[in-house]
């Protein structure tokens, strides 16, 4: 049975009289890396304050391994890691102490700190600077640092709000096969708008502009998505899709309203000339005949 480490139902927020996201629902469940894509200004940072308890939602709820955020607050946050789109980091301590008061702050007690340091730094990379000041550490060290953060009290579910904004390639390079090894025993949302990046590092993606989700797919199913065309038809009289069979790059004929119908495609095999060949000789009477391209 799948666990649900998240749970979002119908959640908006306003600012005065502007929606910054409108009746978004969603659900997380454990191993799964959730892809949270949209350009700047989506609604992507609000949604995750909101999924984090440093915002309340105007309307909708949101349940954190069971536990709901506004009704049982600290329950559900202790289910949480975040790492803001800004790390908060002491810059003024070396990176063991201040993964030490983080982990204070966690709530872990003295002996188990130990541990939840060192296997924190091993997953993030941080043994070899562990007592360098997080002021000296390039960027890329410092986002780790932040990773680390949010990594180590064991929680079930971590957030990061675009975790490779200005990094270096290699750096984003590591920071993605970091988020994918923790996918294996957490529950992630991470926030970019970079589609590769979600491509590279999740198994699930929504897409969210002007604060409405207007995709939530698998990685599998967005792939297949980008590899294929549309074509929109419009005839006089109803057409036999058994006369397409013979087109071997036709993928599906999804019919909608008034004799209209797109076609699926594979994009490698255009077939639009033997479809328009197809419905004049059928007699059908051809009215529309338009590729769709996905923005």
């Amino acid at each position: 049975m799948t666990t649900l480490l998240i749970e979002a139902q119908n959640l908006s927020r306003y600012y005065g009289h502007h929606c910054a996201v409108s009746d978004v629902s969603f659900s997380l469940a454990k191993g799964d890396v959730l892809g949270f894509l949209g350009p700047n200004g989506a609604g992507k940072t609000t949604t995750m304050q909101m999924l984090c308890g440093n915002l309340a939602p105007s309307a909708g709820e949101i349940r954190i391994n069971g536990f709901d955020i506004l009704d049982h607050p600290k329950q559900a946050k202790q289910c949480l890691g975040y790492l803001p789109d800004t790390p908060p980091l002491y810059k003024e301590l070396t990176v063991n102490e201040f993964l030490t008061y983080c982990g204070k702050l966690h709530g872990l007690v003295a002996k188990d700190i130990t541990h939840a340091l060192n296997l924190a730094k091993s997953r993030c990379g941080l043994t070899q600077v562990e007592n360098r000041l997080i002021a000296n550490l390039s960027k890329g060290y410092q986002q780790r640092v932040g990773i680390a953060q949010a990594i180590l009290h064991n929680p079930d579910v971590i957030i990061l709000d675009e975790p490779t904004v200005g990094l270096d390639p290699i750096q984003i390079k590591e920071i993605r096969a970091l988020i994918k090894e923790l996918g294996n025993d957490h529950g992630i949302i991470l926030s970019t708008h970079i589609l590769s990046e979600v491509q590279e590092s999740c198994t699930h993606v929504q897409i969210i502009n002007q604060g409405k989700l207007i995709l939530n797919e698998t990685i599998a199913n967005l792939n297949q998505r980008m590899n294929t065309g549309c074509i929109k038809i419009m005839t006089h009289s109803a057409i036999n899709p058994q006369l397409f069979s013979g087109v071997s790059s036709i993928l599906s004929i999804e019919e909608q309203a008034n004799n209209s119908y797109l076609i699926h495609h594979h994009n490698a095999d255009n077939p639009i000339e033997l479809i328009a060949e197809i419905i004049v000789n059928a007699g059908w009477g051809l009215r529309e005949l338009t590729p769709m391209s996905l923005s």
